[in-house]
């Protein structure tokens, strides 16, 4: 069986001779680590894969093992994955589908090794693409009056399909506190990159009249903060005094679906740990 291990906890000497120790004592051989020490808040941090033989161990027997020898000796915080575990991953969008295909057409080339239950949406205008790819759609409507009834409404249906994360694949819908609470640092959005500094309905067309040279486009983790949650993946392009309007949306666009699969495939391999609103992306 391969695994893979997450583990934060205060730096000390030892750990990574605690952690290959245990593995290399219990039939395992390490085939990756990556590790980094955040040097202001004296925290550790390592990703790491091994081989096991599958008849050494239960994964239920890891991790009793695993916590009782070397996590709590450590202080750790840490989870462990099995290769074959896939993810179930639901999306939520609204009317733009640029980042719909792009995520499906990924799924479908089997380069997203993720689960999805459902696509969800407040419009039904995209109805028609999970349909396309077979995946059940959910119309669900949201207005100032019936957002809270929605949540809800949404939630029991994460809650039923046993959602792992959620996928916001331009939902224009801004996300409370009640989904936020039970999909901590388990919620990925995208957006361009001028916000703040362009904020509104159409930040193409300020970037546009201010002559930027340089657009970009920014995923992260939803946090209650809007748009103030952990960065997973950023990317910019060049635009010019040449480019259009058209041309801002189009490279925009662009950038938005390659920034956000960048963002769903770390966070589907394991890549990705938060701490103090930052992320440490792993190789």
């Amino acid at each position: 069986m391969k695994t893979t291990i997450l583990i934060h906890c205060p730096d000390q000497p030892g750990i990574v001779h605690a952690v290959t120790g245990f593995i290399r004592t219990n039939g395992g051989n390490v085939v990756y680590l990556d590790q980094h020490v955040d040097q202001e808040a004296d925290i550790f941090f390592m990703r790491l894969e091994s081989n096991f033989d599958e008849t050494a161990y239960t994964l239920e027997e890891f991790r009793e093992s695993f916590e009782k020898k070397v996590a709590v000796p450590y202080f750790m915080k840490w989870q462990v994955y099995q290769e074959e575990d896939r993810p179930r991953m639901a999306i939520f969008v609204s009317k733009y589908n640029h980042c719909l295909y792009d995520l499906l057409s990924r799924y479908h080339a089997g380069e997203l090794k993720v689960t999805i239950p459902f696509i969800l949406s407040n419009h039904t205008s995209l109805a028609p693409i999970a349909d396309q790819f077979n995946i059940p759609f959910h119309h669900v409507p949201v207005s100032k009056d019936t957002k809270v009834a929605a949540e809800k409404k949404q939630l029991q249906l994460l809650q039923e399909k046993k959602v792992d994360f959620i996928v916001l694949a331009r939902y224009m819908q801004i996300v409370s506190g009640m989904l936020i609470g039970n999909f901590v640092n388990k919620i990925i959005n995208i957006h361009h990159s001028f916000l703040p500094a362009f904020a509104g309905a159409k930040p193409y067309h300020a970037a546009f009249e201010r002559g930027v040279k340089i657009i970009g486009a920014t995923s992260h983790y939803v946090t209650e903060e809007l748009d103030a949650g952990p960065i997973i993946e950023q990317d910019v392009t060049t635009v010019s005094h040449s480019h259009s309007i058209s041309d801002f949306i189009a490279k925009g666009r662009d950038l938005e679906k390659i920034v956000l699969s960048r963002a769903v495939r770390l966070h589907v391999e394991r890549k990705t740990m938060v701490y103090n609103n930052k992320t440490v992306i792993f190789s």
